[in-house]
């Protein structure tokens, strides 16, 4: 496929906009042991090995993170937000193009980068997790599509972006995306998984990169 522009861009945030994996990220501050035994799951979905519904729901149980660790989580993707990409996405806009996150991460930790980025709270889509009074884990959008291999191309369709649609991410979950997009570009600036690059229409390794592609 030939660059060519594109009038909407679907994000991913994990390995994508950010440089972490949020629940990965959690897990690990509750010792090695857990991090090890999460991330080993999350690798597996992302390389398309396990089916995401099939983890989803044990890493969260895992991790269980309660308010205090999402507001933390927050600053942590914050902190590790990829290089270039808010200059980026203002530019998308100013040139006309719709910009959203698509994401089976935490909606309520992604939601300070994205206004960081200038994403607007309508255009994140991700997994919301449920805390009680205490503020403790209480568990998550259970019907949420975002937290199954196939959701993504669910929600984008729904959304009805104006063509062409281009989606970057770095896991089987965002390749999956098509045809609900016109094309799909791996982004490999945090992470290469060879199963995803190998089914790109395009890899790109930085934000630089993915405004040249999409303003054609």
């Amino acid at each position: 496929m030939t660059a060519g522009g594109f009038a909407s861009i679907v994000l991913d945030v994990d390995s994508t906009l950010c440089g972490i994996e949020g629940i990965d990220w959690l897990a690990a501050r509750r010792g090695a042991a857990v991090g090890a035994e999460v991330s080993a799951l999350t690798n597996r979905a992302m390389r398309g090995e396990i089916a995401l519904e099939s983890v989803y729901g044990d890493r969260l149980a895992i991790v269980a993170p309660g308010r205090d660790e999402i507001a933390t989580l927050s600053r942590a993707y914050v902190a590790a937000v990829a290089p270039g990409a808010g200059a980026a996405v203002k530019r998308l806009h100013g040139a006309g193009r719709r910009v959203v996150l698509v994401s089976g991460g935490l909606r309520e930790a992604i939601l300070p980068v994205a206004a960081l980025v200038g994403v607007a709270d309508a255009d994140v889509h991700a997994v919301s997790v449920h805390v009680d009074a205490r503020g403790a884990y209480a568990g998550y959008d259970t019907a949420s599509p975002l937290a199954t291999a196939g959701g993504k191309p669910i929600v984008v369709k729904a959304l009805r972006l104006p063509s062409r649609a281009l989606a970057v991410g770095d896991g089987v979950t965002d390749v999956a995306m098509r045809p609900a997009v016109d094309a799909f570009a791996a982004f490999t600036g945090f992470v290469r998984r060879e199963t995803v690059v190998s089914s790109a229409d395009f890899v790109l390794t930085t934000f630089d990169q993915l405004l040249e592609l999409a303003l054609g």
